[in-house]
């Protein structure tokens, strides 16, 4: 009867012991979900308030264009989607963006870090054109929507010139990757 009272002795405080730990672990990925959600909550959309846009010309490839984005806010900010793109002050329509360029993940830019989108000024496979000397930039909220705050960029060189086949990738983390398209 010792032996069985032993037996089950041990047995309850080894049950005692992984209940414990089981509750210990579900507190603690309790308060790693609310941690995730508190982070999710403190980071905001990137805007025209936020973020400092340049545009550049690139080295490689040619007919491309550099669009930076870089948070001068004090909380981290999400890029959504791609930015909508004007070339020139009497664009009728905005660039395209490049599909195939759609990252795994929304970009997350902490305070001082960039985003990056590629443009394809022209291609000889387009139509028209002409050369402007602007650019208009509107950026996505959540949804994909643009959001009514432009921001007119001078194009380098005193103009760029652009046709129908015109587009811009979607942000990317880095600029590689963004002119891979």
């Amino acid at each position: 009867m010792r032996i069985a009272t032993r037996f089950v002795s041990r047995a309850s405080a080894s049950s005692m012991v992984v209940a414990a730990a089981l509750a210990l672990v579900g507190v603690q990925a309790a308060g790693q979900t609310a941690s995730a959600a508190t982070k999710e909550a403190s980071v905001v959309t990137c805007t025209t308030a936020n973020t400092k846009l340049t545009v550049t010309e690139a080295a490689r490839p040619i007919n491309h264009l550099l669009l930076k984005a870089t948070n001068t806010g004090t909380k981290p900010c999400f890029a959504y989607s791609a930015p909508y793109l004007r070339a020139g002050a009497d664009a009728q329509s905005v660039m395209a963006w490049v599909e195939e360029s759609t990252p795994q993940a929304v970009v997350t830019l902490e305070p001082g870090q960039s985003a990056y989108a590629g443009i394809l000024t022209y291609s000889p496979d387009g139509e028209g054109g002409s050369t402007e000397k602007t650019l208009g930039v509107f950026l996505a909220d959540k949804k994909g929507n643009a959001m009514d705050q432009e921001k007119t960029l001078n194009l380098p060189n005193g103009g760029v010139f652009f046709n129908s086949a015109a587009a811009v990738t979607y942000w990317q983390d880095n600029a590689a990757d963004a002119l891979t398209w």
